[in-house]
């Protein structure tokens, strides 16, 4: 069934790095320098509570593309007042704050797996994050990938199938050759959908410890492993 494939698109966000980790340390750092009291946990939860809503209006044309950066301020901001900590933070510790997600922490199987499997397959990331956002996260990270695609190169975010054709264009393959890498369902039925073979990733602790991540028995994928180094055995590498 795999066979065919030539491409490994690796979704980021819980995927290859742990956004709560990062977010929330970087969120209790800040918050510290402003001299107020805020848990970068439950404000972490809180923004990415806000992700898929506001992917959906882009999605379905409620609103024109905007990055992931500018969408992310925008939730920024209607959370700081939520959180009762709007008189906070100015413009530069916001400014911050968003670019706490263009610097995550790579899961510790992340860079050798992606080395091992680099020797077979183009490996690529395949993020909602806008292309600066990538750069600086993979660059940070030290995640050797072959290139990065961005859904803003569509203009839609996943899971609109567009987004998965265009990479799979951008690359000059057929969709059915490129494995999408998750460790979210929602992620994967749009891989497949659009035609994609999908490889399910489990992450237990990717939406941070008081949250159940995405299960392999919940999900229906051609491939289901524990993590990056155990993908690399499956593929034969």
């Amino acid at each position: 069934m795999l066979d065919q494939v030539r491409v490994l698109a690796f979704d980021i966000f819980g995927t290859t790095v742990d956004w709560w980790t990062g977010v929330s340390r970087q969120v209790d750092e800040i918050a510290a320098e402003r001299g107020v009291e805020l848990d970068g946990g439950a404000f972490a939860e809180a923004w990415r509570d806000r992700y898929a809503p506001s992917l959906r209006r882009v999605i379905v044309g409620e609103g024109p593309f905007a990055t992931l950066d500018v969408l992310h301020r925008e939730s920024l901001d209607d959370l700081l007042l939520a959180f009762g900590a709007a008189d906070a933070f100015d413009e530069a510790s916001r400014e911050r704050l968003v670019r706490a997600w263009h610097r995550l922490p790579a899961w510790d199987d992340a860079v050798d797996g992606l080395s091992r499997l680099g020797r077979g397959y183009v490996v690529a990331a395949l993020s909602n994050g806008g292309f600066a956002l990538l750069t600086n996260l993979v660059k940070a990270a030290g995640l050797p990938f072959d290139c990065i695609i961005s859904a803003e190169l569509a203009g839609s975010y996943k899971p609109d199938p567009r987004v998965y054709r265009h990479a799979a264009g951008l690359l000059d393959v057929q969709p059915a050759q490129v494995l999408m890498v998750a460790a979210h369902g929602w992620d994967l039925a749009g891989a497949r959908e659009a035609g994609m073979r999908t490889a399910f990733v489990e992450r237990p602790v990717e939406k941070g410890p008081h949250r159940e991540a995405d299960r392999r028995a919940d999900v229906d994928c051609d491939l289901a492993v524990a993590g990056f180094a155990e993908l690399a055995e499956a593929l034969g590498r």
